[in-house]
């Protein structure tokens, strides 16, 4: 067969290849102290967003304790939260809650930390309504929040969860007290917290170190010392003009970092920007630590752009921020020139105002980095005074294009990243007031009493006129009331599926199958509810999967999936019974899959003794016929392209005969795609590890994206290892990158599994490591079709097969040829044996043995330096 060699990394794919690398970097920063603390919950659970293990603080050394033991039924209680599809199940699933005051008492070293408090602010039974919570966060001395209203703060804004990050510091080795404590202010109020988090941060990251004179205080002639005795929380830090980066994407110390989008949404209040961005650009970090943000800050930005005339009119960039007033607060402004026309002092020179003062004249980041890819940032202190509105006052950020022409080449202005941190008051205080609540409803305007015959002809006129209002009123609110009565009607009633397509079940009917509900029926919590297993018609087994009622997503999920999966029959499909819709249940029955996923039977051998690790024939014909379910989305399943969008070993579930079956299709696309419409343009959704690069970086979902996730299993299912490890050292985090470079420097032999070392056929090996490969080219025009990876997978599986079969008979002669010889000896079989004129042949029989065998094959993958599907032989081998 022709050497298909892999091409170079074509130069408009590097940027791409940069950020993926960047993204899955291992940590610059490694820290000290890394708690986790699952509040409410027992032993320790995974986080899979940053494979971090949380700690329970049930009977273990974070256990709290009440400040006041006066009687038993004041103690800590823990609850579970309502199920939800869009929150992270770690630690948002529990919550510890009281009526009564309770502390955490955590051992530290010295050093300063973040602390972070994690929120879910839900009813967590009748008598934890989530209104009443409010309380007090005290930790070392400070007050962090006062009065706290968690679910008014998360209503304002719009979110399930509330995350607070706060920067503190301990002078010396001791155990930091964070006490929880309701407020008065209400009966029944209580405090509730569902997950602690402590990270040591480098020294002096946001403090002054003893030998600097400070940062710049705006307004102010000196300098203003961030003190070790200063506490501070995070208001918001901004990737400026880039993508969202989590907590796993930063520099170690799990920072959340806001995109673009976010930033424009909530922020920025100027109308023309330009985003430029080098990715390619590889940064050189001078004056500047290399964990003070990850790379991608500084690799993107937010500019006016190369338009002078226009920059000068338009005069600022201009970013507004609500804070508490009363405070001092420390503005970082993170820069780095990136642009190739950016090279020398005075080609970008401009002027930065903070709350209206001027900050920097001239701002010139060449000055302060020394040259173009340098990283530098810029703090900034401010005093905000209190304002007529005694909640919140704006910081105002302005970048101003310099207006003189001989001081610069370019008017324009630059900005990479932000952080804004308010910093403790003398009091020792953080805490603000809490945000409105929601407008209450409107108020009917009240009649006005009578006046004087003068003025009764206009007062007529205004009650008329009012009267006309309150009617006009009345009158919306009933076409509104209807319409809501006739979709929810609509959505009880009508069935979502055409009659005969899928069975639609009661709600009887399924709290029979799972014995009400069951918490003894649950085999898994699914990605928008639990997983039960039922049984209906008198024995037939069921997966049932119900719904989060709470969860909006989940509903687009529940209609995605019945939409497409009642039109869908496959033999590598999970095939779809019915559905159930009562009111607020959405319930999805499925057939029963009695050998669980994929990813069961390649990770559970390592950490259960009786697991039997799967065989490699076996795992190629998984692999075929998980291949062939997408293949049948791709062309043949309905009028259009299906795209799964979460393709990965967890969604590739087998029956009782082993055979695979694509499950989970709640974030599956369906379109129609033609010469002109080459992709969908959406948001990202996916799993981590498994994502396309193109698509995320371009937002344009295809085909190719599933063949990409595809080819991430394919390593999964040789190396028998996670898709992405945060535990593990850089080059091995992301399997998928891991697998290329050991597949490109000749070391596969490396990461396979070990229990299938000298059990695969080497030529079978190569064909599946090339079809490995093939699905994971950066260039998703370059990857394989589905059709292709299956009729590839189907060779390997034969060469397989034709190697076991050869091995099969090369020991049936071996047998005969050993018994012919020792009859023909009188005692002498090692004597006979060597001077036998056959003995190559029995010689190679007994190189067959497990170690030669693996030898072999390691042999063979060293030699695959950059090939596909080669037939290069190994002279060793069979």
């Amino acid at each position: 067969m022709k050497k298909l060699l892999l091409p170079p990394l074509p130069l408009y794919l590097l940027p791409l290849f940069l950020q993926i690398a960047t993204l899955l970097s291992a940590p610059i920063y490694t820290p000290v102290e890394d708690i986790t603390i699952n509040c409410g919950s027992s032993g320790t659970s995974l986080n899979v967003d940053d494979n971090r293990t949380w700690t329970g603080d049930i009977n273990s050394k974070f256990s709290p304790f009440k400040l006041h033991q006066a009687s038993t039924n004041t103690s800590s209680q823990v609850k579970k939260a309502p199920p939800s599809s869009s929150v992270s199940p770690v630690p948002y699933t529990t919550a510890r809650l009281s009526h009564s005051e309770f502390s955490y008492e955590v051992p530290l070293t010295t050093g300063q930390k973040f602390i972070r408090l994690y929120f879910h602010p839900v009813s967590y039974d009748p008598g934890f309504d989530r209104y009443k919570a409010l309380f007090s966060v005290q930790a070392g001395g400070f007050t962090l929040l006062h009065d706290f209203n968690a679910s008014v703060t998360a209503d304002a804004g719009e979110t399930e969860t509330l995350r607070r990050e706060f920067c503190l510091n301990i002078d010396e080795e001791q155990s930091l007290t964070i006490k929880f404590t309701p407020s008065r202010a209400i009966p029944d109020a209580y405090a509730f917290i569902n997950g602690i988090e402590i990270v040591s941060m480098p020294t002096n990251l946001y403090y002054t170190a003893s030998e600097s004179h400070g940062v710049d205080y705006v307004g102010n002639e000196g300098k203003y010392r961030i003190e070790n005795s200063t506490a501070m929380e995070m208001v918001c830090r901004i990737n400026v003009g880039g993508s969202a980066l989590s907590f796993y994407q930063d520099t170690g110390m799990y920072r959340n970092w806001d995109s673009s989008v976010e930033e424009q949404k909530k922020y920025l209040s100027s109308r023309q920007s330009l985003l430029p961005q080098n990715v390619s650009l590889q940064l050189k970090f001078v004056k500047t630590p290399n964990y003070s943000a990850p790379d991608l800050v500084y690799q993107t930005g937010r500019s006016m752009g190369n338009n002078n005339t226009k920059n000068k009119s338009y005069k600022n960039l201009t970013w507004e921020f609500p804070v508490d007033p009363k405070f001092l607060y420390l503005l970082r402004l993170h820069f780095c020139e990136f642009e190739p026309e950016i090279m020398d002092t005075g080609d970008r020179s401009f002027l930065i105002y903070v709350d209206n003062q001027l900050a920097e004249s001239p701002a010139d980041i060449i000055v302060w980095s020394g040259g173009n890819g340098i990283p530098i940032y810029r703090d900034y202190v401010v005093s905000m005074p209190a304002g007529p509105d005694q909640k919140k006052v704006k910081l105002i950020l302005a970048l101003q294009a310099n207006p003189n022409n001989w001081m610069t080449k370019y008017n324009d202005v630059l900005l990479n990243g932000l952080e804004l941190l308010k910093l403790s008051d003398t009091n020792g205080n953080l805490a603000g007031p809490n945000p409105d609540p929601p407008p209450p409803k409107q108020v009917q305007p009240k009649t006005p009493s009578k006046q004087s015959k003068k003025k009764s002809t206009p007062m007529l006129a205004i009650v008329a006129g009012a009267v006309s209002a309150v009617l006009v009123l009345f009158c919306v609110l009933g076409f509104l009331v209807f319409r809501r009565r006739r979709r929810d009607e609509d959505t009880d009633d009508e069935p979502f599926v055409h009659s005969g397509l899928c069975r639609e079940f009661s709600l009887s009917e399924i709290k029979a199958a799972t014995r009400n509900f069951n918490e003894g029926s649950i085999i898994g919590v699914g990605g928008f509810g639990h997983v039960y297993k039922g049984s209906i018609d008198q024995g037939t087994l069921v997966a049932i999967k119900r719904l989060k009622p709470e969860s909006q997503q989940g509903i687009r999920e529940f209609r995605a999936e019945i939409d497409m999966l009642s039109q869908l029959r496959h033999q590598h499909l999970v095939s779809l019974i019915g559905y159930c819709k009562d009111k607020r249940e959405m319930i999805l029955v499925y057939e029963y899959m009695e050998n669980r996923t994929l990813s069961d039977h390649l990770m559970n051998p390592k950490s259960d003794p009786n697991a039997q690790p799967l065989s490699w024939e076996k795992r190629l014909k998984i692999c075929i016929g998980a291949a062939r379910g997408l293949h049948y989305l791709h062309t043949g399943g309905m009028e259009g392209t299906i795209i799964h969008r979460d393709v990965k070993s967890t969604n590739i579930l087998l029956d009782e005969k082993w055979v695979a079956k694509v499950s989970d299709f709640g974030l599956s696309k369906m379109s129609s795609m033609t010469m002109s419409k080459t992709h969908i343009t959406t948001l990202v959704k996916g799993s981590h590890g498994y994502l396309d690069p193109e698509y995320m970086l371009r937002n344009q979902l295809t085909e190719k994206s599933d063949v990409y996730s595809f080819g991430v299993v394919l390593c999964e299912v040789l190396c028998a290892r996670p898709a992405v490890m945060r535990t593990v050292e850089k080059k091995e985090m992301s399997l998928a990158m891991w697998f290329k470079a050991c597949h490109q420097n000749g070391e596969l032999d490396q990461i396979i599994d070990p229990s299938l070392k000298g059990k695969i056929e080497d030529e079978g090996f190569k064909v599946f490591v090339g079809i490995a490969v093939s699905c994971m080219h950066e260039n998703g025009k370059q990857r394989p079709s589905m059709n292709e990876v299956v009729e590839g997978l189907v060779q390997a599986l034969k060469l397989q097969q034709n190697g076991d079969k050869m091995d099969k008979d090369d020991e049936i002669k071996g047998e005969t040829k050993e018994a012919a010889i020792m009859n023909e000896s009188d005692g002498g079989f090692s004597s006979n044996w060597t001077e036998s004129s056959d003995s190559k042949n029995s010689s190679r029989v007994t190189n067959t043995s497990s170690d030669q065998s693996c030898s072999t094959t390691n042999n063979s993958i060293k030699g695959m330096s950059g090939t596909v599907f080669s037939e290069i032989k190994d002279p060793s081998g069979r």
